[in-house]
């Protein structure tokens, strides 16, 4: 399934590439990270999706060593804005941080220029204006060839516009996480713009693997989530059944049924699952085969209420960063 981004057609299921380095406990080695790379080319991944964040660095520094020789056979999308100092995460979108971000990417990733490029969040002590304009400028220079940008509002989106097209916006949508329908989706097919779905598995929640009382690595981010914690978590996975039961009746996992679903929510709509595991980028792939009918959809709508999953997707501190609109 072949969608446009940024002027080019990919394929509508990409890579998210973050837990290969960042964020879901101890990640894989050098080694397996690059076999998880390859693999990812060789099943029709065309859309590899990283960010100066991730692993402070050691992200695209893997996928530069790893895919340097076959860059002419992806799209590669980075971000900016939200970057590791001093060990700890920190969102700056000043313009001449901006600048120095591109840089240190561009030698990271060994390439001459990244197709798109994320404010990965708007700081909100600066103009989203003057973000974008420091990205303008990097198209200008050759640098990037489209801008996006990642967790903000419509209104947000509309302003950044204004100053430069935006390509793309990326921000968490799942079956769980509706929030791009109150106004992102439609704004993004107005404008023109791709919508990137992150965490279109619920950060594994729609894997169907999970239980109630999870042992989490050591640095796993969902830790501290509150969908995650032991009673949400326990609540959460009890509205899956109804959708596992769909999932068999098409004879295709719980999570190819997610990815199906998102795909379905537009013709503007891409994918990005991360994983660390080739078994499952290559079922992740297969749902791009998967064409669900208006009336799969609403049976599926049906099946799981996201208005009874339990606990925001974010904990306070972490809400209080984005921009993006919240159902009350």
């Amino acid at each position: 399934m072949q969608r446009l981004l940024a002027g080019q057609q990919v394929n509508a299921m990409g890579l998210g590439c973050m837990n290969l380095s960042h964020a879901y406990g101890q990640p894989p080695s050098e080694d397996d990270g690059a076999k998880v790379l390859l693999a990812a080319l060789e099943a029709g991944v065309t859309h590899f999706d990283t960010a100066a964040l991730y692993g402070f660095g050691k992200n695209e520094t893997l996928l530069g060593k790893v895919l340097k020789s076959h860059r002419d056979k992806f799209f590669l999308a980075s971000k900016c804005g939200m970057t590791g100092v001093d060990g700890k995460r920190v969102i700056d979108g000043r313009p001449d941080t901006i600048k120095q971000t591109i840089e240190e990417g561009l030698s990271r990733l060994q390439t001459e220029v990244i197709d798109l490029y994320y404010l990965h969040r708007w700081d909100k002590n600066v103009p989203v204006e003057d973000s974008v304009g420091a990205l303008a400028d990097l198209v200008k220079a050759g640098k990037i060839k489209a801008i996006g940008l990642s967790e903000v509002s419509a209104d947000t989106l509309r302003k950044a516009h204004a100053v430069h097209p935006i390509a793309a916006v990326q921000t968490e949508y799942s079956l769980w996480t509706r929030n791009a329908e109150i106004a992102m989706l439609d704004t993004c097919k107005e404008l023109g713009a791709a919508f990137v779905a992150f965490s279109p598995l619920a950060r594994g929640f729609l894997g169907g693997k999970m239980q109630a009382n999870m042992d989490w690595v050591k640095g796993d981010i969902r830790a501290g989530m509150p969908r995650f914690q032991p009673d949400a978590l326990a609540h959460n996975l009890s509205l899956l059944p109804p959708l596992q039961a769909i999932a068999d009746e098409l004879g295709c996992t719980l999570a190819q049924l997610s990815l199906a679903w998102v795909l379905a929510q537009g013709e503007h709509v891409h994918a990005i699952p991360g994983t660390t595991s080739v078994k499952h980028l290559q079922d992740n792939m297969q749902a791009a085969n998967i064409v669900l009918s208006a009336e799969q959809v609403a049976k599926i709508n049906a099946a799981f209420d996201d208005k009874q999953v339990q606990g925001p997707r974010y904990p306070a501190p972490t809400q209080a960063e984005i921009d993006t609109e919240e159902f009350a």
